[in-house]
């Protein structure tokens, strides 16, 4: 009788688990698209509002350096994950003097500039090759003319099937108006 209820026990003992998993307490992460960022001689300073963030233990708000990237994770804020990944930094920043700040309602993201005294005008590469593309480029050694062209070729390119029509139509009005030897417009 008491073999039997040993091997009972060493069976009960094999069906427990090898390891005690904590439960889950975050629901799921959210990807944090909206900050604001500003700059200083010696920071680059990324300002993130999370409402409540100064409540939750330090240790939940983490976050990693590299050269020219960063990441921020905050982590079970009202039952979710927050998660910031920022890469391709317009400059190099330095690892070791870039720290983080948690306020109220905010979390403050110091990025020390590895060259001091230099202007970021964008805060990322990609951002910097976006907003240089949508510039126009003023060439003051073309004719004007060819630069109203180069406007409407992208306007062209870059329109919607209206669009090109409109100014397919307006072209082929122009050209028809030309071969009259009509130049009033």
């Amino acid at each position: 009788m008491q073999q039997k209820s040993q091997k009972k026990a060493e069976l009960l003992d094999n069906e427990k688990p090898a390891a005690v998993v904590a439960p889950i307490t975050t629901g799921y992460t959210v990807k944090i698209s909206n900050y604001g960022w500003d700059q200083s001689d010696k920071f680059v300073k990324i300002y993130i509002t999370l409402s409540g963030v100064h409540q939750v233990p330090t240790e939940n708000v983490q976050v990693h350096f590299t050269e020219r990237s960063f990441d921020l994770l905050v982590k079970n804020l009202n039952g979710k994950s927050y998660s910031m990944i920022v890469n391709n930094l317009l400059k190099p920043i330095s690892v070791e003097g870039s720290s983080k700040k948690v306020k109220t309602d905010t979390v403050l993201i110091l990025c020390r500039k590895k060259v001091e005294n230099t202007r970021w005008d964008y805060l990322t590469q990609v951002e910097k090759e976006c907003k240089e593309k949508e510039k126009p480029s003023y060439d003051t050694e073309t004719d004007p003319s060819e630069g109203l062209m180069n406007v409407l070729k992208k306007i062209y390119e870059d329109g919607d099937d209206d669009m090109k029509r409109t100014i397919n139509k307006a072209w082929v009005e122009s050209r028809e108006k030309q071969a009259k030897g009509d130049t009033e417009f």
